[in-house]
């Protein structure tokens, strides 16, 4: 039996689909104990109810209130975007915060002003741990990145570091299932509109552009030029992301990059060659799966990321960071094994 180091964890937005997540991993955790967990619209209903994957938990909902989450050790926001700000600033500067929203991504006001409609909130840490771990060892605030953001920076940033793509010709596609856009109802995410469909949405516009430039553009050393298209795939979650870059060096070359800055990381794995990320083999874990080539006739690098979008890219990842911020094993909690079928 794994005794509990006596610390919890309080969750707000427990409800949703990241929430759920988190509270599954978070069940796993060996030195970690749920402490409330609060949705507000759902305050008061069975938390099995609406996770009936987590028939272990009796507990119910609790309002969301700073003063009882501010109770644990560590607490998970996993809110809309906008509204982790409020709750942030009345938590205790005691615990640690991990926002699984972008109200704390981005260091410029501008950018969160373009692509939101709240007051901009100001800038934590980013919490990607394979490119900016030194941020969070011991970090009492924290900020998720988003799932898209996650699979393209993973792709493209130690490739900008070591100045093997151009940084003005950057372009990425990504397919994102359907948990992405979070378990509000919609007609758009309806099984009928979305079965046997792929459709692009938010074609310039996506709210992960301007945070991914911004960590690639830290990365690099110099600005950066990035066009990015998402598309919804049927899928319920898993992000696949093509990301391309004209370059003069070889696959080989852009394969050791990967290669020197990953193959010390749990999480993120350079496949050998050949082998192409599939999103279903990242499911259910905290991967990031990698490959590269080289377009000999266009003279671009060709990067494809596979994640979970749940998981690596959200609460995973989340999980990961709190780890760090709490000085224990990053990986506890956590899995670098997907689920399959």
């Amino acid at each position: 039996m794994v005794l509990h180091m006596g610390r919890t964890a309080s969750v707000a937005g427990a409800s949703g689909y990241a929430g759920g997540e988190l509270l599954r991993l978070l069940l796993a955790h060996p030195e970690l104990e749920l402490g409330p967990l609060a949705a507000g619209a759902s305050a008061g209903r069975p938390v099995a109810e609406l996770h009936p994957q987590l028939p272990q938990l009796a507990d119910r909902f609790v309002e969301t209130d700073a003063a009882v989450l501010g109770e644990a050790d560590v607490v998970f926001l996993g809110l809309p975007h906008g509204q982790s700000a409020a709750l942030a600033a009345a938590l205790p500067a005691s615990c640690v915060v991990v926002d699984l929203g972008a109200d704390f991504r981005l260091a410029s006001a501008d950018d969160w002003t373009r692509f939101y409609d709240t007051p901009y909130a100001g800038q934590w840490p980013y919490g990607l741990p394979e490119l900016f771990r030194d941020d969070l060892v011991g970090a009492t605030r924290i900020a998720g990145p988003g799932c898209n953001a996650t699979a393209m920076t993973l792709a493209l940033g130690p490739l900008l570091a070591a100045g093997l793509v151009d940084p003005l010709d950057l372009v990425a596609q990504t397919a994102s299932g359907t948990s992405g856009a979070g378990r509000a109802a919609s007609t758009a995410l309806l099984g009928s509109e979305v079965m046997g469909d792929l459709s692009a949405y938010k074609v310039a516009s996506h709210r992960h552009t301007p945070e991914v430039r911004q960590s690639l553009r830290r990365l690099a050393g110099t600005e950066v030029t990035l066009t990015y298209t998402p598309t919804l795939a049927p899928m319920p979650r898993g992000i696949l992301a093509t990301c391309t870059a004209r370059t003069t060096a070889s696959a080989d070359a852009l394969r050791a990059c990967l290669a020197e800055a990953y193959d010390a990381e749990p999480f993120v794995h350079v496949l050998p060659e050949g082998r192409w990320p599939r999103t279903a083999a990242t499911a259910g874990s905290n991967a990031c799966q990698l490959q590269v080539a080289v377009d000999a006739d266009s003279g671009r690098a060709v990067v494809v990321a596979a994640l979970d979008n749940l998981g690596k890219g959200a609460a995973g990842q989340a999980l990961q960071c709190a780890n760090l911020a709490l000085g224990l094993d990053e990986g506890l909690g956590l899995s670098a094994s997907g689920v399959a079928p």
